[in-house]
């Protein structure tokens, strides 16, 4: 296995940061910055830069051209899942080492600027044991566990210490199994972490959980921007689940939950349905499942878009959504690497991630794009009964010395994202001349500065060049490589 220590982390972070700075103050002299990795890691989020220049009447017809007055979605970030497990993977480590990299993760000044975060509320299948909120019967009983006050809150306090920009969005994996039924026809007590499905009766305490969980986040000076309602709502099997139709979730919204979060203070949460895969796990009654939702304007009106997850389906459903209701939002909210699609073999998984999670959600309209957990041991634990034993982390720590450390290709994808694709950044329009082994995408960041990322799948180096107006660049792109590029604007 390569491992990366976080000292070497911390010192590829401030190159490319100083590496920025020169470049803004270069911005006359038309430098392009240039971060780059490759498969066999030769250039490990490697930085560089290249020339601007005036067109040339005699270039040959460019690789991609940059069309600004084409725009698409404005950008709310680029992340990965704070888990319980990846909180207490970082408490293991000597606060130094623990801060150098979460500076390498999260800063803007100094690292990749990584900006949008998922946590969950309650327990998910990478936390220390299973719980909710509220495993006392009766709502008054809610209450913030240990691994929110000794894990998941110190992290996050660190996180915003470092970028006060990152935003939080929080997902269930159940609802407490006393508010849970066996079905909607028998509802007979469920007192069971996996399966089961929300008690209607239990409708307005379930809402009163949501912003009771909203509320002692903010009272730790943690401000959650959104949520979703439940994590792969069609999923049975996971530890915790819970079954929840798209019936149930209009119902939720529409009676309790839209206005308890108004009510109690929280109306500009943003409301994501779904929050699963793609292809809707093949339940025939549940596909489209937003779209069913979105025709009831009584629930619409609370809804902000939809949450969707990879691990089924194609990202055409995105478009597929989206040209149905333009004005709803689109979020990637969950991805995972482990041993079943070779997880740790960068060679393979740096171009194909990039491809179906920067390049594919970007170009189908998501404003965010967030993988699973950040960071997991060796083993990929803490993780729970019934839930992934075979998932790996975007990082990969050492339970040796909680400092020997590995990236894998969701820490790359995501960092490539971030450092060039800034919030408030509008997806532009591409013209794509060259192989269909070069896949790109495109953003105008509201500083004017244009974010170009490009994946080369082929595997020997490959000359690209680039237009926008009258400037063009070039760079000899590596095989199997992923380079992002900040171009200024004259």
């Amino acid at each position: 296995m390569t491992k990366k220590l976080i000292s070497s982390l911390l010192t590829l972070s401030l190159l490319w940061a100083v590496t920025s700075c020169t470049a803004q103050k270069q911005t006359h002299q038309n430098t392009v910055k240039v971060l780059t990795t490759t498969g066999d890691r030769l250039h490990d989020l490697s930085t560089y830069t290249t020339t601007l220049q005036k067109n040339n009447k005699n270039n040959n017809t460019p690789d991609i051209t940059l069309m600004p007055n084409e725009k698409y979605q404005t950008i709310y970030g680029f992340g990965a899942a704070i888990t319980g497990a990846t909180c207490y993977n970082l408490m293991q480590m000597a606060p130094a080492d623990r801060k150098a990299f979460l500076t390498t993760t999260f800063s803007e000044t100094e690292g990749f600027g990584q900006n949008y975060v998922r946590v969950s509320i309650g327990c998910s299948d990478f936390s220390l044991s299973e719980y909710t909120l509220c495993d006392t019967q009766g709502i008054q009983n809610f209450a913030l566990t240990n691994e929110e006050k000794n894990y998941l809150i110190p992290i996050l306090q660190e996180i915003l210490a470092i970028n006060p920009k990152v935003q939080i969005i929080g997902s269930p994996w159940t609802a407490p199994r006393w508010m849970k039924v066996n079905n909607l026809t028998d509802l007979q007590p469920y007192n069971e972490w996996t399966s089961g499905q929300l008690n209607p009766a239990y409708y307005h305490d379930y809402a009163l959980y949501f912003a009771k969980w909203l509320q002692a986040m903010k009272d730790n000076q943690i401000n959650v921007g959104a949520i979703t309602i439940q994590n792969e709502p069609l999923n049975r099997q996971n530890s915790a689940s819970m079954y929840m139709g798209w019936d149930e979730q209009l119902a939720f919204i529409k009676n309790e939950l839209g206005k308890t979060l108004r009510d109690k203070g929280f109306p500009n949460v943003k409301i994501y349905l779904f929050d699963h895969n793609y292809n809707y796990d093949n339940i025939e009654s549940q596909k489209q499942y937003p779209i069913h939702i979105y025709k009831d304007p009584q629930a619409s009106q609370y809804v902000a878009g939809t949450a969707f997850h990879n691990y089924g389906g194609t990202t055409s459903e995105l478009s597929n959504i989206h040209s149905q209701y333009p004005n709803k939002e689109l979020i990637f909210t969950e991805s995972s690497i482990g041993k079943w699609n070779d997880g740790r073999n960068l060679k393979r998984r740096l171009t194909e991630d990039m491809e179906e999670l920067g390049i594919k959600t970007l170009n189908n309209h998501c404003k965010a794009v967030i993988v699973w957990n950040l960071l997991l041991d060796e083993h990929g634990a803490p993780n729970r009964d019934k839930g992934c034993k075979t998932c790996f982390g975007a990082v990969d720590i050492q339970t040796s010395n909680y400092k020997t450390m590995q990236r894998n290709s969701h820490y790359y994808v995501i960092s490539h994202l971030a450092a060039v694709i800034k919030q408030g950044a509008t997806r532009i329009g591409i013209q794509n001349n060259t192989n269909k082994q070069i896949l790109s995408t495109a953003f105008q960041n509201p500083d004017n500065t244009l974010a170009l990322i490009v994946v080369n799948k082929n595997q020997q180096p490959t000359p690209l060049t680039v237009k926008h107006t009258n400037t063009y660049f070039t760079y000899q792109l590596p095989p199997n490589s992923v380079v992002s590029f900040l171009i200024p604007q004259n």
